[in-house]
């Protein structure tokens, strides 16, 4: 439903749109990178004493990944909003408790990682079912 001179449905979310999905995407992405980077330079050494050199590597690839996949939903499905916030609430929990648990070595903020787990294999889900009831459109 729309109002006359209102670009947006009354029953959505700014936050939703598909150009803040898609500056969420990028800025994901972005972290991702710098993240990413981080962990192979200025806290190499750390993450070596610790141990958790690969926790850290794992939390990125998983960061990076999945901020593709919210950019190819805020670009070809900017309505599947179900999936777009499962996989970032995800990709926070998952690897940002992975990171923190990397930088720390304290294993209790490990735990959020299987929740993150579970809404980043939900949000992939969700979009799966979405799109074979119909409410997700590939543009075909």
């Amino acid at each position: 439903m729309q109002k006359k001179g209102f670009s947006m449905a009354v029953n959505e979310c700014p936050a939703q749109s598909g150009r803040n999905k898609r500056m969420i995407a990028g800025l994901c992405g972005f972290v991702a990178v710098a993240l990413g980077a981080f962990g192979a330079h200025a806290w190499r050494t750390k993450l070596l004493a610790l141990s958790t050199a690969e926790i850290w590597t794992t939390a990125s690839l998983y960061h990076l990944m999945h901020s593709a996949v919210l950019l190819c939903i805020a670009l070809a499905w900017p309505q599947a909003r179900w999936s777009f916030g499962l996989i970032l609430a995800g990709i926070a929990l998952f690897s940002g408790s992975l990171y923190i648990y990397a930088l720390t070595g304290l294993k209790p903020l490990a735990m959020a990682a299987p929740v993150g787990g579970t809404c980043l294999m939900a949000g992939w889900l969700v979009l799966v079912f979405a799109t074979c009831r119909g409410s997700v459109k590939s543009g075909e």
